[in-house]
């Protein structure tokens, strides 16, 4: 204890050297607690205060991801357990043993602190980073995590050290030789972090992508991403939670494009009655002409319709409507949804355009509209969709045309009413 004044001082009062030192070390450890003590109503009440304060007062926003991690706050406990450390060694002798337990606390609460401090301070890099960078965040987020994880095994490491005696070196070279047990307990971990980097540097999937994934019953908006796991919340607003490197080895959906295009697709056929296909005639196309949308189209049509057809059969008075090029039904129909989509302000004009035939099957005949809508809105694209099928379907018998429908209940009980006796007339045809 030579050289502390306290010291001195009680041994120029003719203490004994013991009393002197036990007197000594009491009052040195209650100095350094007033002292921490002060420091910390200095940090937090004085420092911290100011610093939120502007923060809260400023015109930048990115400094509010500081206020809102909590890093100053964290940050500010750094002093005084800095100020207790200097002081010990100042203050007690380095072989007493209050002086070995003091110092060893102060550098594990140190560690922590520090360790916490970076933690809120990645987390803060983070929300400034989403807040630059609207919808990549997810971009950084593996990283900001690979650091949090690394920060903690290094705070261990050193924590590790202080209790036992041993250099931070000596302790990794431990790990260094467990390296498979290592690769074993941190596999999940590390398979996740290879595939956050592969899912950041492709820009595969951002915070914020319609994600579909239906091998994990997933289809939804990311809403979270870190290297273990990305967090789906589904339409029904459930979450499922699917691991990162599941991204990576199994095939998933990524609405995006359709989300950054200037529509989204319609893609739904009518299925047309074989049956009610038929050629127009003249009373067919005289009732069509009165159809705003067709006028043009008609007059257009049968001129060219007749100048072929008097090319083709010159002499002819062939009244046969299969002889020469004639209009059906069926074309005329699809001229007027041309027509019509054409003129419908929600569809995007500049995407692709289609009404298309497919091949016809069992259920006849399939109108294929191909087409984007300018409104990408759930709801409203379903409004839309709806409305253009409610008018195509309300305007079929107009162009004498049916649309197939499988039997029902109700056609079958017609078919098996028994026969009128009185006037040979089936149920079917009263």
């Amino acid at each position: 204890m030579e050289g502390n004044w306290f010291y001195e001082q009680l041994l120029s009062y003719k203490v004994s050297p013991h009393s002197a030192e036990l007197w000594s070390l009491i009052f040195n450890v209650v100095l350094v607690v007033v002292v921490l003590i002060v420091a910390t109503l200095f940090s937090r009440k004085i420092l911290l205060t100011l610093s939120l304060g502007w923060i809260k007062k400023n015109r930048y926003r990115w400094d509010d991801a500081l206020l809102d991690n909590h890093v100053i706050d964290k940050f500010s406990w750094l002093i005084p357990i800095l100020l207790a450390h200097l002081l010990l060694d100042s203050l007690l002798p380095a072989e007493s043993t209050i002086y070995i337990v003091l110092k060893r606390t102060t550098q594990v609460f140190l560690i922590i602190i520090g360790v916490i401090s970076i933690n809120t301070l990645l987390s803060a890099v983070g929300d400034i980073y989403r807040m630059s960078r609207i919808k990549r965040a997810d971009v950084l987020h593996g990283f900001i995590d690979a650091g949090k994880i690394i920060s903690y095994i290094i705070g261990a490491i050193f924590i590790i050290s202080i209790f036992s005696g041993m250099s931070p070196w000596g302790i990794i070279s431990v790990f260094g030789g467990m390296t498979a047990v290592t690769m074993l307990i941190f596999k999940d971990t590390i398979v996740g972090f290879v595939a956050s980097i592969q899912l950041s540097t492709t820009d595969m999937v951002r915070i914020g992508d319609w994600v579909e994934m239906p091998s994990y019953g997933a289809d939804g908006d990311v809403i979270s991403m870190s290297i273990h796991t990305i967090r789906i919340q589904n339409w029904d607003k459930t979450i499922t939670t699917i691991p990162t490197y599941a991204l990576v080895s199994n095939s998933f959906k990524n609405w995006r494009g359709m989300s950054d295009s200037g529509g989204r697709r319609i893609k739904r056929a009518l299925t047309i009655d074989v049956n009610s296909i038929r050629f127009c005639d003249d009373n067919m196309l005289e009732r069509f002409s009165s159809l705003r949308l067709l006028s043009n189209y008609l007059s257009t049509k049968e001129k060219e319709i007749e100048d072929y057809n008097r090319d083709l059969l010159p002499d002819s008075e062939d009244t046969l409507l299969i002889n020469g090029r004639r209009q059906t039904n069926i074309g005329v129909f699809r001229a007027y949804v041309i027509a019509f989509l054409k003129n419908n302000e929600q569809i995007n004009q500049n995407m692709t355009f289609l009404v298309r035939q497919l091949p016809p099957t069992e259920h006849g005949l399939p109108l294929e509209i191909y087409v984007f809508s300018k409104d990408k809105r759930w709801a409203k694209y379903e409004d839309i969709q709806a409305d253009i099928f409610d008018h195509l379907f309300a305007a079929l018998p107009i162009f004498d045309l049916q649309a197939f429908q499988n039997p029902s209940g109700n056609d079958f009980r017609h078919f098996t009413r028994p026969v009128n006796i009185d006037t040979g007339v089936t149920g079917l045809n009263e």
